[in-house]
């Protein structure tokens, strides 16, 4: 029996570890594979007010293990899958750069984001880009532990001049 085409994709895409040359440079993105509970926290900018949810978020070595790429899972108990959305992260480490180039990839409200992450603070993860309105965008990782993590999510009106905060999600590992 032949192996199907989603099976084939998974299994060329998805790798069990991180690459085997300077697997040490993965570490940055690394340590968030594996499955995650996350509460978020939306700043809803046509309505000013702040909603509250629960996603999944997944992050898997990618790529033959030179990626880090995230699926995150938006959670809505009134559709009959349970999902409302759906978006993906691919991160890769440049080195002519020194930094990792980061795309998101919310396609189905068609967002799409660019960033250059480097490492923050003692146990954090800085990422900056712009967002798909040309808008200045930071998403911070922090206080990352072996069982939780925050995401921040800022965006500037003023080219970076000032910051607000769009989204917190506080990320638990459930596998």
């Amino acid at each position: 029996m032949s192996e199907t085409t989603d099976a084939a994709f998974a299994r060329a895409l998805i790798s069990a570890r991180p690459m085997d040359h300077n697997p040490q440079r993965m570490e940055l993105f690394g340590r968030l594979v594996g499955s995650w509970r996350a509460d978020v926290r939306f700043y809803t900018e046509a309505t000013g007010d702040w909603r509250e949810f629960t996603n999944e978020w997944i992050f898997a070595y990618t790529l033959g293990g030179r990626a880090v790429q995230d699926v995150l899972v938006i959670r809505d108990q009134t559709d009959p899958e349970g999902v409302r959305g759906r978006g993906s992260t691919v991160r890769v480490y440049d080195s002519a750069l020194g930094a990792w180039r980061v795309s998101w990839f919310g396609a189905e409200g068609g967002d799409f984001c660019t960033l250059v992450a480097t490492p923050y603070r003692r146990d954090g993860i800085r990422q900056d880009g712009t967002q798909t309105d040309g808008r200045p965008i930071r998403w911070n990782f922090s206080n990352i532990t072996a069982d939780s993590f925050e995401w921040d999510g800022w965006v500037s009106d003023d080219e970076g001049r000032t910051w607000w905060l769009e989204q917190h999600i506080d990320a638990v590992r459930t596998g």
